[in-house]
Formats: C-alpha cells, structure tokens, sequence
C-alpha cells in the first residue's frame, strides 16, 4: 500500500527517497515500495519508479489523492501521499520537490497561491467542475443571507467557524462577515475535521452555528445545510478542483503524467467516497474499494497509458 507521510516528515522523506534512488539507480528497490501493490497484480507500467502526490488535509482532497494514488500503484508505481498545508503544497509542486496534487481549487480558493506559483507548474486542468464556497448553516438557522448577520449576532458569538489560517474560503469569510456583519464580527479558524465537529455538535443539539463551507462535501449529505445568499459575490462564482504537476513530470514519468491528465469524476462518484471516509474507512481501503467498483471509469483514466 502506498505510504502516506506526516507533513512534519515530508521533508525527510524526500530526502531519504531521493538518496536511496541515487544509490539504486532508480530501480524497483525504492524505498516505499510495497508488496501488495499494482505489481502483484500483474501491472507494472510503473517499474517501481517513485511518485509523490500532495495534498491539503480537507475531505475532498484526502478522498481523490488516495484514489488517484492507488490508480498509480496498482500500474506499479512505488506512491507517496504526502499531507501539507496549502502554501506549502504549492511550493512543493513548483519547486520540484514533490511531483503532482489534484486539490488546485481555483479561481478563488487558491488564487494568490495560483498567480504565485503559476509560472512554475504545470496546469492539467479541472478534474472537478462546479465546486462551491461560502458560508454555510443548517436549514433550521433562520436567516438566509449574510445580509442579515446582524441579527443573529448574539446566537451565534459573532463568529463562523472555519478551517484552516490562509485557506480562500477562511480569507473570503473574514471579508464578509465585516462587509455584512460589522467589525465586531469574526472567523474562528481551527482545521477541517475541527470545523466539522462543531457543525456536527450544533446540529444534534439545534444550535445556531455557521461555518465555512464548499462543496462537493460529504456534509451535504449527512445534514439539512443551506449556502446563506451572498449578494455581494464575496465569494465569487463557481469553482474548479483542478490538477497540477511540476514541470518535467511528463518526460521524466510519461505515463503517470497520463493518468492525472486523464482523472475527472462526477460529484455522485466523489460525495461517495468521502462518505465512505467519513463513516470510518481507511482512506486507502476507501480508495481501493472505490478503484475495484469503478473500473469503467478507472479504464478511462488509463486509457492513454502504454
């Protein structure tokens, strides 16, 4: 099984891939290869050539990073899924220091990292087409516009809750809720799984609460949500989720860099993995369920390989 490695020891785990490389002239010994992978099932496109995907720990990113990671080993690749905030994944793509991610949402969550960046990497274009941010509440919270935050200050602290420092739809937020609600008003960031908790809390006791939300998101379809109206377009039209590799990916691994050319899905195929997820599936046993289940749509991925 592919290996996923804690942002606190990307670092070293590069580094030690690219030292054991060096010394095995690049051969199946790699340092993260695995028994149970693509090889044994009599794939071996990959011939144990190393990969490392990165991603933003946000659900929709862990669901399609794991699918897309086990597409490339089970074609005998040796894959690395390496979990990094989101400047720091931007970083690791443009400068060459890990190889590809599928969680690009842009144009407005990642658009400064974007325009950053954009000159260094390579845009594969969208794998998911018609993501959403905004500020999101159950259905039961009685406003529907954040032109009436005002009156909902006092049940709500004068907060929403978010996700992570620095994320688009956080920095959309804090724009809006001073825009609409007054300088009193805040985001309180925390991290995904966090801002979850709190939606999933306020909802089984029937609390007020609003949150930083986006879709595609399992959360959909758990709870009786609603996009509170933003008539000021705060935060902007619709989104894509799009691909992005480092460059020279396609001469170096010609045949991975098909695979993540080719990846699109539906937000049916998505929603249902991140359930799978959120139910209390591995990621990885999610995404190989998910790859054994669809391989129709799977074949189209790997059409183009060779």
């Amino acid at each position: 099984m592919f290996k996923n490695v804690g942002k606190r020891f990307a670092f070293i785990a590069v580094l030690a891939l690219t030292l054991i490389v060096a010394a095995c002239g690049g051969s199946d010994g790699d340092s993260e290869s695995s028994g149970d992978n693509g090889e044994s099932e009599g794939s071996n496109v990959g011939d144990g050539k190393s990969i490392e995907l990165v991603y933003v720990e946000w659900d929709t990113e862990i669901a399609s990073t794991h699918v897309v990671g086990k597409v490339l080993e089970d074609l005998g690749y040796d894959v690395t899924l390496t979990p990094l905030d989101n400047a720091v994944m931007w970083q690791s793509v443009a400068n060459g220091e890990s190889d590809a991610m599928v969680a690009a949402w842009l144009p407005g969550t990642h658009g400064d990292l974007f325009e950053e960046y954009k000159d260094q990497v390579e845009d594969l274009g969208a794998n998911f087409e018609g993501a959403k941010i905004g500020a999101v509440a159950p259905s039961y919270l009685e406003i529907d516009s954040l032109e009436q935050l005002p009156e909902i200050a006092d049940q709500v602290d004068s907060t929403v809750t978010g996700i992570e420092p620095g994320a688009g739809v956080v920095q959309a937020s804090e724009e809006a809720v001073v825009e609409y609600g007054g300088d009193d008003w805040e985001v309180q960031t925390s991290s995904s799984g966090a801002m979850a908790t709190a939606l999933g809390e306020a909802i089984s006791n029937e609390e007020p609460i609003i949150v930083t939300g986006w879709s595609p998101h399992w959360k959909f379809a758990e709870y009786d949500l609603k996009y509170l109206e933003d008539p000021k377009e705060i935060y902007g039209g619709a989104e894509e989720i799009k691909t992005m590799a480092r460059q020279g990916l396609e001469e170096d691994l010609p045949n991975a860099y098909k695979v993540l050319d080719n990846f699109s899905w539906n937000e049916e195929q998505f929603n249902s993995i991140m359930l799978e997820i959120h139910n209390g599936t591995d990621p990885a046993e999610a995404a190989a369920t998910f790859v054994e289940e669809n391989q129709d749509l799977v074949d189209e991925w790997t059409a183009d390989v060779e």
